[in-house]
C-alpha cells in the first residue's frame, strides 16, 4: 500500500491559473498545501496568499523556489519565466510541475526537460484537459477498442481571447492562440493516438484577425502521425459566445464526441452578467452555460492527485516534461508550415 505524503508547494504565479492550480491543490487530497506565494508585485501576492490562506510570500524567484517549507515547485507564469523557474528548480533538486505550455520553443523546452533529468528530479507537464472525467472515460472506451482503430482525432478549443495582456506580447508568450489553446488540443490528439504514435509532419492555416497584435488569433492543422491517422487542431480567440472545447475521435468501429463546456446540462438566462460566473463568458447578460465544478471540468483535481500519486509511488505522471518538448516541437512544426504554405516535418531529437 502506498503511503500518501503532504507536499508543500510553491506557488510561482498569483494569476488566473495559479488560483486554479492553488483551489485545486487545497481540495481533492486535503493533505497539500500551498506554502508560498511568489509574484513580482507584493500587493498581488499578499492579496493572493490572503485568499488562499497561504503563509508565505516572496517577490524573489530564487528565495520562493529555496525555501526550507518548499518540497514542490508549481510554475504558473508566463512563458517567458518557465525556463528560469525549472533552473532553479533543479538547482535546489526539487520537484518542479510546469503549466502548458513548457517553452515558448521546442529549444527552450528541450532544455527544460534536460534540466530535470540531469539533476534527477521529478517533472510534471501540467495539461490538464487531459485530465477531465469526460475525457478519462473517453480514453478508456477507446483503449478498450470502442471505436477500433483510430482513424482521425478533430480537437476545438475557442474563444473570445485571453484574459492576460502579455498573452499578445511575442517576447512574453512566444506565440499566439496556436500556442495557447493549440498545446491542450496537441496532448488532447496524443492522448487517444497512444504517446508512442510519433507525429511525422503538419500543414497550418493561421492568421490575425481581430486582436491588436502580430500573433496569431486563429489557426488551423492537420498533424500526421506514423500510424497513418491525422489529428485536427482548430484554435480561436475570435469566438463569442463563452467557452467552445470539443473532441472528437472517429475510428474504423466507431466514434467518440466530447462537449465539455456547452452541453453542461446547466443552462441560465441572465441579465446580470456578474452572475454567472462563467469563464470566458462574454457580454452583461444572456444565455450561459456554466459547470457545475470548474475545478473537475477542466481536469485540475484528477491532474493533481496524479502528479502527487506519481511522487508518492516514485514513478513518472503521465504527462510528462517529455510530453511538454513534443508538443512544443509539433506546434513549432505548425508555425514553419503557417509560414511557408508547405507541409512540414515535425523535428524531435529524440
Amino acid at each position: 500500500m502506498t503511503v500518501r505524503t503532504s507536499y508543500r508547494v510553491a506557488m510561482l504565479g498569483c494569476g488566473l491559473i495559479a488560483d486554479h492550480y492553488t483551489r485545486a491543490i487545497h481540495a481533492r487530497r486535503s493533505i497539500d498545501r500551498v506554502q508560498l506565494a511568489y509574484s513580482r508585485g507584493r500587493g498581488r501576492a499578499s492579496d493572493f496568499a490572503r485568499r488562499h490562506r497561504i503563509p508565505n510570500t516572496t517577490t524573489d524567484l530564487a528565495e520562493a523556489v529555496n525555501h526550507p517549507d518548499v518540497d514542490v515547485v508549481v510554475i504558473a507564469l508566463p512563458n517567458d519565466q518557465h525556463l528560469a523557474a525549472v533552473e532553479l528548480a533543479a538547482a535546489a533538486g526539487k520537484a518542479v510541475l510546469c503549466t502548458k505550455p513548457l517553452g515558448r520553443t521546442p529549444e527552450e523546452a528541450l532544455r527544460m526537460l534536460e534540466l530535470v533529468e540531469q539533476a534527477g528530479v521529478f517533472g510534471g507537464y501540467l495539461e490538464d484537459l487531459v485530465y477531465t472525467p469526460k475525457t478519462l472515460a473517453a480514453v478508456e472506451a477507446v483503449r478498450a477498442g470502442a471505436v477500433g482503430d483510430i482513424v482521425s482525432v478533430r480537437t476545438r478549443e475557442a474563444h473570445s481571447g485571453p484574459h492576460s495582456a502579455w498573452f499578445l506580447s511575442a517576447e512574453d508568450a512566444g506565440g499566439g492562440v496556436l500556442l495557447d489553446l493549440g498545446s491542450h488540443c496537441v496532448e488532447i490528439i496524443r492522448t487517444f493516438l497512444g504517446k508512442g504514435d510519433r507525429p511525422v509532419d503538419v500543414f497550418c492555416w493561421a492568421d490575425t484577425r481581430s486582436h491588436d497584435t502580430a500573433l496569431e488569433d486563429n489557426a488551423f492543422a492537420l498533424v500526421r502521425f506514423a500510424s497513418g491517422a491525422v489529428g485536427q487542431i482548430d484554435v480561436s480567440w475570435t469566438a463569442r459566445g463563452g467557452m467552445d472545447l470539443r473532441d472528437e475521435v472517429n475510428g474504423t468501429g466507431g466514434t467518440v464526441r466530447l462537449d465539455h463546456f456547452r452541453n453542461t446540462g446547466f443552462e441560465l438566462f441572465t441579465d446580470n452578467g456578474d452572475a454567472a460566473q462563467v469563464e470566458k463568458s462574454d457580454g452583461a447578460g444572456g444565455w450561459q452555460f456554466p459547470v457545475a465544478d470548474d475545478l473537475t471540468a477542466t481536469g485540475n483535481l484528477d491532474m493533481f492527485v496524479e502528479m502527487f500519486s506519481a511522487l508518492d509511488e516514485n514513478r513518472e505522471p503521465t504527462e510528462t516534461f517529455y510530453d511538454g518538448y513534443v508538443v512544443n516541437a509539433i506546434l513549432d512544426a505548425c508555425y514553419r508550415s503557417a509560414r511557408t504554405g508547405r507541409r512540414e516535418p515535425v523535428e524531435l531529437a529524440r
